[in-house]
């Protein structure tokens, strides 16, 4: 099986949207925003967001909003949506969800709340929803446990180094420090993915002792924290993200990867809610 790490992205001139470029992805949500924000429009709100006062305010952030801020938000909103589509077809269709202990479960499902948590307050400053609403994995993605958790981490890895672009070059502090605070939880569904290694029953090919993430190697899962600095693939343009999920959002690019292509896994979003509200948004600088 390829594995998203070893992807050679082949443009398509089948696909309109295909091809690695942040124009090929973003120029898609023009065309889909009237569509997507009928079906989307009763969640752009995230509850827990606070307005203290102008300059930390949602409206404040979108009002100076600059194009590369744009661009790297819309990325992040793919990524979200990607995101949330995994941690549910895990929750609702993975056969080794159920045999999980509950705390593990409860990492699970809490990831789930918190990336839908992250696109909505995403999209709030975008006023763009996702370009993308439907994903492709690679064969077996749902149904075997070790190519779950290698996929899973994969993204998450991708993820971090994507918000670390944004800390890179976000042009505003409160976009800088969001992006650090989401990459911050980013990080914490890595290592707590590793965590489930070893918890999967035999039933299931348990117990995982070792998961393979983007950079293609296998990595033991003792101890499941094992990083000293996040990982920045060397990611310095949000392009590199974009082309990291290529093959996740687009159908050529997905057959030419080895991906499933026989199904794909619609985004489903809702309200979420978010664990504990220490942990809520609260604003951009987070006081």
């Amino acid at each position: 099986m390829s594995t998203p790490n070893q992807i050679e992205v082949i443009p398509s001139p089948e696909d309109s949207q295909s091809g690695s470029s942040r124009r090929s992805f973003l120029k898609g949500a023009a065309l889909t925003g009237a569509t997507t924000l009928a079906a989307l429009g009763g969640l752009a709100t995230v509850a827990s967001a606070e307005q203290h006062d102008d300059d930390d305010s949602m409206k404040s952030e979108h009002d100076h909003l600059k194009k590369g801020d744009r661009d790297i938000l819309v990325a992040a909103e793919i990524a979200e949506a990607l995101a949330v589509t995994t941690y549910s077809n895990i929750i609702d269709i993975a056969p080794f969800f159920k045999a999980l202990q509950s705390d593990d479960q409860g990492y699970l499902i809490a990831a789930r709340q918190e990336e839908m948590s992250h696109y909505l307050l995403e999209q709030s400053v975008t006023d763009q929803f996702t370009p993308f609403t439907q994903f492709f994995y690679p064969p077996r993605m749902f149904a075997d446990a070790q190519t779950t958790l290698n996929v899973l981490v994969t993204l998450e890895d991708a993820f971090i180094a994507a918000y670390l672009v944004g800390v890179r070059n976000f042009s505003t502090r409160n976009l800088r420090v969001t992006a650090a605070r989401i990459m911050g939880i980013e990080s914490d569904h890595r290592t707590l993915a590793r965590v489930l290694g070893p918890n999967v029953t035999a039933q299931f090919g348990g117990p995982i002792e070792t998961i393979t993430g983007i950079q293609g190697v296998a990595e033991s899962v003792d101890p499941p924290n094992n990083n000293g600095y996040e990982r920045t693939l060397c990611w310095t343009s949000i392009d590199q993200a974009l082309a990291a999920l290529t093959p996740f959002v687009n159908f050529n690019a997905a057959r030419a990867a080895g991906f499933d292509t026989s199904q794909a896994f619609p985004f489903q979003p809702f309200t979420p809610t978010l664990p504990n509200p220490l942990g809520d948004f609260v604003s951009f600088s987070g006081c």
